[in-house]
């Protein structure tokens, strides 16, 4: 896949066609009657689906598939438009597609989750969808715990197992010397074992961090939350919440040297 573009298979993405609504609308009211409409309807809207595999960029998926099973959602919304709700038929298609998307690497992925876990992450995309569309921002962890009572560690969990697994020899960081690898990143415990004086010195570094430093490491490697997130909450920046992590983050590393 090129980086601006998503290729598939036997389909020039350049030459497909874009209706207009009036076209849209027309062809919609016609649609029970005359079969053909349907299939315009649907190379019609081609690009819409294309728009959204792009910003998906799922690396470890055959985009091919993904393209396949974004068009069986623009069906159904098409089969189940309703002309009289008086809104674009894009605003309604992007979450049908989008979810048959998010359905299917549910169901697909590669390592196996519980069906309670993959039931409670596909309930938390579908009420952050409606959250945002109603209201046009993202809803928090907080926000998601509290109205699916669940914990917030249930929500970053479940939100976790729908993340694609990577290859340990996965590149990391590059500074124009060696590659760092996540394999290097990785303690064997059976030849490095974690000396109890190391672990007396971080819990102690922990306890010697200020609280607003301890509280913001908590809830971005514990809970999970963005910066933003802890930023709206302590009601500072962003770039303060960024400071203060790399700060604090900074001091434990003097200690375990």
């Amino acid at each position: 896949m090129a980086k601006y573009k998503v290729e598939i298979t036997g389909i020039n993405t350049n030459d497909l066609e874009v209706l207009t609504n009036d076209e849209m609308t027309a062809l919609f009211k016609k649609k029970k009657e005359d079969p053909a409409a349907r299939e315009l309807l649907v190379n019609g809207n081609l690009k819409l689906v294309l728009s959204i595999l792009k910003k998906i960029n799922y690396r470890a998926e055959n985009m091919d598939d993904l393209f396949q099973i974004g068009c069986i959602g623009l069906l159904k919304a098409i089969d189940n438009f309703d002309l009289s709700y008086d809104v674009k038929f894009s605003t309604y298609a992007v979450p049908m597609i989008l979810g048959e998307i998010r359905r299917y690497l549910r169901d697909n992925n590669s390592i196996r989750v519980s069906r309670s876990v993959k039931d409670l992450a596909y309930r938390i995309l579908k009420l952050k969808e409606d959250y945002y569309t109603k209201k046009g921002k993202e809803i928090t962890i907080e926000e998601l715990s509290k109205s699916l009572e669940v914990t917030p560690y249930e929500i970053v969990n479940a939100l976790e197992s729908l993340k694609e697994p990577i290859s340990i020899f996965e590149p990391i960081y590059n500074d124009g010397g060696d590659t760092i690898l996540l394999y290097d990143q990785i303690e064997d415990k059976k030849i490095i074992p974690y000396e109890l004086s190391s672990k007396i010195a971080l819990e102690k570094a922990i306890l010697d961090l200020d609280k607003r430093e301890n509280y913001i490491l908590n809830q971005r490697y514990v809970i999970g939350k963005t910066q933003m997130e802890i930023a709206k909450e302590l009601d500072i920046s962003q770039a303060q919440v960024s400071r203060l992590e790399k700060g604090a983050i900074k001091q434990l590393k003097k200690v375990l040297k």
